[in-house]
């Protein structure tokens, strides 16, 4: 079996603290270069005008109020109103028990003709810019009325947030989420909303995106996934994937080409099915949403996959409009193993949110300019194996980031059997904290 990837073990810092590597602007520097140059006939005269001129020029720039700022005011303002039409619409229609289907729209057509991902990199640098501390507390205070945000969770106060994308990836304060310490749960990784959930069954492993649209998650995860599959009728091959699982748990110094969670062959997936056992769960966060991603469950992270793709946005109307969307955005995907066998996170950005942040592989970088976009390249993939371990997570510890909110979706294997089988403890539309309980089984 061939493994795309670095062939000396890397060497991972796990504890490190989570830091901004993109370059810092200052607010003040970045409105001078963008201030157009007075004309000369201007300096002339503001020179003849001696003292008093310039005692009167410098009270009217002190009322001055800079043009980024009225924008950022009005953006606020804008997607606020936007954001409260599209929640009463989407609440009218489930108090009325009406599901969306699948209907692709002109905007959906018009969105592939956009530059997004130059967008979201022009937006990831105007967020970067570091703002005077007498204004960071009416941007955050604006944003977090516009897109409901507890700024009471902050750990820290709001004027030591540099930045705009400082503020979206901030921490919470000790004791804001309780986590699920539950040896038979498995808990949210995110605070979100749960668009879908349920088992993988029949040929292909189709997740639902919306009634009338679904795809595979081998495409999701990569066609070179470890994904449980079985051929189409061939119940051996089953039964003796099932016995390896089984001894997984005691098989954790191995390493991971000896494990095998599926079968390395090449095979067909649209005509193989999934093992039974195997549940996926889609959450979708709000751009108001806390933004770090946790692990679910004491999990060995062993392969990271990122799909290059395109930006398109992930909320609910784009979820009815545009077909195969978390396939077709960018995305990152980590795949391992947990307690009760496989599992997989993908992270899938958005507009806006090309950048995803790995705390676990802080040198990955998200969004690259690149000259043409080609679906037909395989994903860059990359194995975590120092001294053949992985990289090892405790529920709840942070794995990575979205700058705004975005969507996660879990695939994980889980008990089936009758004394243990695992059942969801969640409803479609629910919201959902990061450490509450997804499901759960018995011993």
């Amino acid at each position: 079996m061939k493994w795309r990837g670095f062939r000396s073990p890397p060497i991972l810092n796990y504890n490190r603290i989570y830091h901004h590597h993109h370059r810092r602007f200052h607010f003040t520097t970045f409105l001078r270069k963008v201030q157009p140059a007075p004309p000369r006939s201007f300096l002339g005269a503001a020179a003849a005008a001696g003292s008093n001129g310039s005692n009167s020029q410098s009270q009217g720039n002190s009322f001055l109020v800079p043009g980024a700022t009225l924008a950022t005011i009005f953006m606020l303002g804008a997607l606020h109103a936007r954001r409260l039409y599209d929640d009463n619409k989407i609440e009218e229609a489930r108090s009325k028990g009406v599901e969306f289907e699948f209907q692709p729209d002109v905007k959906a057509r018009f969105l592939r003709l956009l530059p997004l991902r130059s967008i979201s990199r022009l937006w990831g640098s105007v967020t970067g810019v570091e703002l005077p501390i007498w204004l960071r507390p009416y941007v955050y205070r604006a944003w977090a009325r516009a897109f409901h945000s507890d700024l009471d969770e902050a750990q820290l106060p709001l004027e030591e947030y540099a930045s705009l994308r400082e503020f979206f990836v901030r921490k919470l304060k000790e004791g804001s989420r309780t986590i699920d310490y539950d040896p038979y749960c498995l808990a949210s990784p995110v605070d979100g909303t749960v668009l879908r959930f349920g088992e993988l069954r029949g040929p292909g492993a189709m997740i639902e995106q919306v009634k009338g649209c679904t795809y595979s998650a081998s495409s999701l995860l990569g066609a070179n996934s470890y994904l449980p599959m079985i051929a189409a009728g061939d119940a051996n091959e089953e039964e003796n994937i099932g016995e390896e699982n089984n001894t997984m748990k005691s098989a954790n110094q191995k390493s991971w080409w000896r494990i095998s969670l599926a079968s390395p062959k090449v095979r067909d997936t649209e005509s193989s099915s999934p093992l039974k056992g195997l549940f996926y769960c889609v959450i979708y966060l709000k751009p108001g949403d806390y933004h770090r991603i946790h692990s679910p469950g004491d999990w060995n992270i062993l392969v990271r996959r990122h799909f290059t793709g395109n930006l398109f946005p992930v909320n609910e109307r784009a979820t009815r409009t545009i077909r195969s969307l978390y396939v077709e955005n960018e995305r990152v995907v980590l795949e391992g193993q947990w307690q009760e066998g496989y599992m997989a996170m993908a992270a899938v950005g958005a507009t806006n949110i090309g950048s995803i942040e790995l705390f676990i592989e802080p040198t990955l970088r998200t969004n690259n300019p690149q000259k043409k976009l080609l679906h037909s390249e395989p994903p860059e993939e990359r194995l975590y194996e120092p001294e053949g371990k992985g990289v090892l997570l405790k529920k709840g510890d942070e794995v990575a980031a979205f700058n705004m909110g975005s969507t996660v979706v879990l695939v994980f294997q889980a008990p089936i059997s009758q004394s243990s089988e695992f059942s969801f403890c969640v409803k479609r539309g629910e919201r959902i904290r990061m450490g509450e309980a997804l499901g759960r089984w018995s011993d």
